[in-house]
């Protein structure tokens, strides 16, 4: 035989071998979709094919996990968000203290008018008393000079 033919021969059974890896997975791919006939002659071999089938389910769902958990955490999009989380703590924190400091300083403020607001109270108490004191001083000076005005027309003048 030629190289041209032992080339075109090698060729070919390439493209059989393919095929028949292809037909092979076609057909165990078939197989785990389709119940087969084994499976529902006993009640162990049904509970068997059931434990099969959701291992495999489980092994998925972790496999699954486990590439969304690889991708997710060094995606760009993960690395920016975990930048931006600890901008956010950092600023909740520098706003946090100046809260505080503010709150802290209202708190005194709030301490400081509460007394002025009690002086003012027992000021305002001893003005009151005051006043009424000046009142019925007013009234008794108005009725003296009231009854020495009488007076002082009964006598003439």
């Amino acid at each position: 035989m030629s190289r041209v033919n032992k080339d075109e021969m090698e060729k070919y059974r390439d493209e059989d071998r393919q095929q028949e890896a292809g037909a092979c997975i076609m057909g165990e791919m078939r197989k785990d979709r389709e119940p087969e006939k084994d499976r529902t002659s006993s009640d162990k071999n049904k509970y068997y094919w059931m434990w099969r089938e959701e291992k495999k389910k489980r092994q998925e769902a972790e496999g699954e996990t486990t590439i969304v958990k690889g991708i997710g955490q060094n995606s760009p999009e993960m690395k920016s968000a975990k930048l931006e989380v600890e901008a956010v703590k950092q600023q909740l924190h520098t706003d946090g203290e100046k809260y505080k400091k503010e709150n802290n300083d209202l708190y005194n403020r709030i301490a400081e008018l509460t007394e002025v607001e009690e002086s003012h109270r027992n000021l305002n108490g001893k003005l009151q008393e005051r006043l009424t004191e000046v009142e019925e001083d007013n009234k008794k000076l108005s009725n003296q000079i009231e009854d020495r005005i009488n007076q002082l027309r009964k006598s003439g003048m």
